[in-house]
């Protein structure tokens, strides 16, 4: 996906936090919702870190995953997080391998 598609993309996916009737979500407020997407990078953050990527936020529409050379690609939700992470680092990212889930458990991410 080209960066204009990225931000002027929708927002609707169900991992993201929205203010809207009848959609639960924490986060009600503007600064709750950007609390969460932040938290869900940190977090995506930890099982990429064991494969060499890197999840930023872009303008709170979008996601750029990076590799550890600099390549990176525009993420649009987190639904299309993992074919990215695998087509970047260039093998299967599998955030349930069980040597990701000693590490994580270990506290080495």
């Amino acid at each position: 996906m080209c960066g204009l598609c990225g931000v002027l993309g929708g927002d609707d996916h169900w991992t993201s936090a929205v203010a809207r009737p009848g959609v639960y979500a924490r986060g009600t407020s503007t600064v709750e919702r950007r609390r969460e997407r932040a938290h869900r990078v940190r977090v995506a953050n930890l099982v990429l870190r064991h494969y060499g990527l890197k999840l930023a936020d872009w303008q709170g529409a979008s996601y750029l995953l990076s590799s550890s050379t600099g390549k990176t690609e525009v993420v649009e939700n987190l639904a299309h997080l993992w074919p990215t992470a695998e087509r970047l680092a260039g093998r299967p990212c599998d955030p349930l391998a069980p040597e990701l889930m000693a590490a994580l458990g270990a506290g080495h991410g």
